[in-house]
């Protein structure tokens, strides 16, 4: 049995945080992860930073956006299988799905969308990229497969989610119907296992950059990992790693990776 570290980071801008994420995955991280998952890249592949990437051991697989969306696989292993989008043109005009299979793991990466106010047009396409998003998985896997579904899913899933459940009541990513989409994704087969892990323990992934949110700990827990059944109990322990979200410079993303500890 050896130890399998999973990461997920919501970059917010691949080129504005690379210098920040290369130290911290030499520095902090000592080359520890050996999948790191990216969201919000706001680049195409060929302008990903493949390079900085290979200097420090990790080959990237990246499906990439001008100015919006992207996401990226990077690890330190073989990829046996890459699928890039959902397999639907209409969806796949914004880059918010990678899937990897590697060392025998199913790898999804996903960039939820970030929404709108209840009645918007944003607000009912995020409703749709949810249920688009099951009609993938049931397509191409399956709750008995070996998978990790990992990312930024723009959804608080419970009060314990937000720092202030009064005060976000009814706003993106506290709804009743984006709760109700996240419930039915648990629902097709998936483990969120930070809260498996710790019940009771307020958590966040994500601060607004305004008022200094992160040294008062007022944020949202919107960044996840989640496994089908088979996995739920080869992963030992969740962090949300601060070290980069409390950096001064190079700016921070308004997000902090998450990084899941497997015995595999």
């Amino acid at each position: 049995m050896s130890q399998f570290n999973i990461g997920t980071f919501n970059v917010n801008s691949i080129k504005t945080r690379s210098e920040l994420l290369i130290r911290w995955l030499v520095e902090k991280r000592q080359g520890d992860i050996d999948v790191l998952c990216l969201q919000e890249l706001k680049t195409t592949d060929e302008k990903f930073p493949h390079h900085s990437f290979e200097e420090i051991g990790y080959k990237c697989v990246v499906f990439g956006q001008k100015a919006y969306n992207g996401v990226a696989i990077c690890t330190k292993h073989e990829f046996e299988k890459v699928k890039k989008g959902l397999e639907d043109s209409f969806w796949d005009e914004q880059k918010r799905v990678i899937a990897a299979r590697i060392k025998g793991i199913n790898i999804i990466n996903v960039y939820a969308p970030h929404g709108g106010l209840r009645g918007e047009e944003k607000f009912f396409y995020k409703l749709r990229f949810y249920d688009k998003l099951i009609e993938y998985l049931s397509t191409y896997y399956s709750p008995q497969d070996n998978i990790v579904l990992v990312g930024d899913l723009n959804v608080a899933r419970e009060d314990i989610d937000v720092y202030d459940p009064k005060l976000l009541k009814d706003t993106i990513g506290t709804m009743s119907e984006e709760r109700q989409a996240f419930s039915k994704l648990l629902e097709w087969g998936f483990v969120d296992v930070f809260r498996k892990l710790y019940p009771t323990k307020r958590q966040f992934t994500w601060w607004d950059y305004i008022g200094g949110k992160i040294w008062k700990d007022e944020g949202m827990r919107i960044d996840y990992i989640l496994v089908t059944r088979s996995l739920e109990d080869k992963i030992k322990q969740i962090e949300v790693d601060l070290w980069p979200r409390r950096r001064r410079s190079p700016k921070p993303s308004d997000h902090a990776p998450v990084i899941g500890y497997f015995d595999l």
